[in-house]
């Protein structure tokens, strides 16, 4: 159904949310230069490093480039979601299998006596969070629609280059895009349509898996969106 131009059903409102911030998004990445991409603002930041200089543990990627990655734990803002996890049905093995970390951490955070996770993602640079959203994208796509058989991890070749890495990043957007619009209603409720191993899709209703895809999309691009103002204001003192 449509109503003067705008649909009210389900994936059609997904769409259009998808389509808005994407448009915003585009308009806030204009511009970007390399070293504005690649710009540390604090000591410690999470980027995108070449194979041989990472400085953390699980840092991944294809080629020569590679996406920082940390010691594996659940960060303290999002134990909420792994209490929905548990409170739909998943088990205590499949959430930590999910997360990536020991049943023990868990059952602390679920009996609500883990302390907040000490290595939660710190200060990132635009070069990690587009980094990011790009290999997320890349493994839904692959889990969803592709051969379901490649590792996420290295579906995506780091770039140093912002032009090419946004060039890259929006052809994959724009086929994630092509593809989620030619869902069916029925394949918008089927729990599993989408299989991609590092969360929860394949216990989810892929409409669900949508809805957490638009945000990851724009919860990232918003932190972009800072970045970039504070890239502006680096030199500007107050007064």
């Amino acid at each position: 159904m449509e109503t003067e131009g705008a649909r009210t059903d389900r994936l059609g409102l997904l769409l259009d949310q998808f389509d808005q911030a994407r448009e915003m998004a585009q308009v806030r990445l204009t511009g970007l230069s390399d070293e504005e991409y690649l710009w540390e603002p604090v000591a410690g930041c999470w980027s995108i490093r070449r194979r041989g200089e990472a400085a953390t543990p699980r840092a991944f990627g294809p080629g020569e480039w590679v996406l920082d990655k940390g010691d594996p734990d659940i960060p303290a803002n999002e134990y909420a979601e792994v209490a929905r996890q548990a409170a739909g049905g998943m088990t205590v093995a499949k959430i930590a299998d999910d997360w990536s970390v020991s049943v023990e951490r868990v059952e602390q955070i679920l009996a609500h006596t883990g302390a907040p996770a000490p290595d939660e993602t710190p200060v990132s640079t635009i070069a990690w969070r587009l980094g990011h959203l790009h290999s997320c994208f890349a493994g839904q796509w692959e889990w969803t629609f592709g051969e379901r058989r490649q590792e996420p991890k290295l579906l995506v070749d780091f770039t140093p280059s912002a032009a090419l890495a946004l060039e890259r990043f929006w052809a994959l957007i724009d086929r994630w895009r092509d593809s989620v619009a030619a869902v069916t209603d029925e394949q918008l409720d089927t729990v599993g349509f989408s299989q991609y191993p590092y969360g929860s899709d394949p216990d989810d209703p892929f409409i669900t898996v949508l809805a957490g895809a638009n945000l990851e999309f724009i919860h990232h691009m918003a932190e972009i969106a800072l970045l970039r103002d504070l890239w502006r204001a680096r030199f500007t003192s107050p007064g």
